[in-house]
This record gives structure tokens, sequence and C-alpha cells, in this order.
């Protein structure tokens, strides 16, 4: 293969480099021009093709679920963020630990979200169920139950149903198929970082 010789001379005066920047380390290059342009990875981005709908109602609740999905989010991507810590941090304490630590995590999440959750509409609290069940594969109501255990599941299941959430349904793909559309477009993903966990004994 032949390589371009203004290529190997582009390759050979660049310099690369790091710097930090409001505390956070970026790479940069300096071409042969002496411009800077630094370097930083990208989230993945999603893309779709723009949706089809069959009459304006259908368009006007994929906007109205959008919004409030959107409105949501933060609630959701948060619970899934507890939840794969708890997950892990399981597999790395004694059951009193376990129920401990959410029991911290319980009351920080009620002094931070309590009060923003109680003003959520029916509509709203239902995208906020299904965007967590789509992403843990499990309904709200096992959620619960591994979480807080069976008799609280259960309550709040039998207070669910007053206000037409069936916590044991779960997310079932196509029974909603413009929610489907909404949640497709979004991602609440975490992948906890692997780290140790001190427990109370520091082992």
């Amino acid at each position: 293969m032949i390589i371009p010789t203004s290529l190997l001379f582009a390759q050979q005066s660049e310099q690369r480099g790091r710097i930090k920047i409001n505390g956070e380390i970026m790479e940069f290059l300096v071409d042969e021009c002496g411009d800077t342009v630094l370097m930083a990875q990208l989230e993945d981005v999603s893309i779709s093709s723009k949706r089809m709908f069959d009459n304006p109602e259908d368009l006007k609740t994929y906007r109205r679920y959008r919004r409030y999905a959107y409105h949501v989010y933060p609630y959701a991507a948060e619970a899934i963020k507890i939840f794969r810590e708890v997950e892990f941090a399981s597999d790395n304490m004694r059951n009193h630990q376990r129920k401990k630590y959410i029991r911290i995590l319980q009351k920080d999440l009620k002094d931070e979200f309590e009060d923003p959750l109680r003003k959520l509409t029916k509509t709203q609290g239902r995208i906020l169920f299904k965007m967590i069940e789509r992403e843990t594969e499990t309904s709200m109501f096992e959620l619960l139950k591994g979480l807080k255990g069976g008799a609280s599941a259960s309550y709040w299941g039998t207070l669910g149903r007053l206000y037409g959430h069936r916590l044991k349904d779960g997310y079932v793909r196509g029974e909603d198929s413009i929610l489907d559309l909404v949640l497709d477009d979004i991602d609440i993903s975490y992948e906890v970082e692997k780290r140790a966990i001190e427990t109370d004994d520091g082992k």
C-alpha cells in the first residue's frame, strides 16, 4: 500500500497532549498550522425516522407521552441508577448491611423526590413506571418486593390499583404501541462502576 507523502507529513507534525479544564483532563491535538483541537468522547446519540401516525389523535397522544416522558426522565434515570447500585451491592454485603444500605437510600430519595413525585399526574406516573420496568425487565411489584419485602409490595400494589396502576403487570411491548415509540428513543440505562463497596467492619 502506498501512503501519500502529505499524510505522512501531517501525522509527523501533529502534537498530542493533555490539559486540565475545569478539573477534567482532556486530550488535545495541535495540527501543522498550530491550531489546537480538543478531543472528547461523546455519548451515544439515538436517531430515529420521522414518526407517521394514522390520525391526528395518535399524533397528539405521542406528543403528550413524549412531553411527559422527558418530564419524568430524571426520576427514572435516578431510580435505575439506585437499582443497579443496590443490585451490585447485594453481592458484596451481608443481609443486615444490605437492609441498612437500602434504608439510607430510601431516606435520601424521600427527601429529594417525594414532593415532585406527588405532583405527577396519573399518566406521568404510569410512564415513569413503564420506563423503569422496561429497563429492568421486571414488574414494579417485583422491584418493590425485592427492595422492601412482600408486605410493602402488596400494600403499594393495592394502593396503585386505586390510581389505575397494576404493578404486577410490568412492561408489555405492544400493549401501548404509541408509548413503545416514545420509550424506544429514551435511554435510562446505567452501568455500575466496578469498585469496592466498604462495609461497616471494613471488609
